[in-house]
């Protein structure tokens, strides 16, 4: 991996009940994008939540890709 490259996943979807991470239907998860660093990931999360406001059940996540290609980095340096 390209040193200082931190990929993060953007998606989301409806939830079986706000308090969880269960999706109801896995099949139509909104895949917002992959970005190369938290910053642009961010602001892509912040879009996708405004545009899902007013449904309590929509929920967006930030994953951290770099975390699972690479576990050992994060205890270096």
């Amino acid at each position: 991996m390209a040193q200082g490259q931190k990929l993060h996943l953007v998606f989301g979807g409806q939830l079986v009940r706000p308090d969880t991470t269960e999706f109801i239907d896995p099949a139509k998860i909104d895949i917002v994008g992959i970005y190369p660093n938290y910053a642009e990931a961010y602001k892509a999360w912040r879009g996708a939540t405004a545009r899902t406001i007013d449904d309590a059940h929509m929920r967006y996540f930030i994953v951290h890709l770099h975390r699972f290609l690479d576990p050992d980095a994060e205890g270096k340096g």
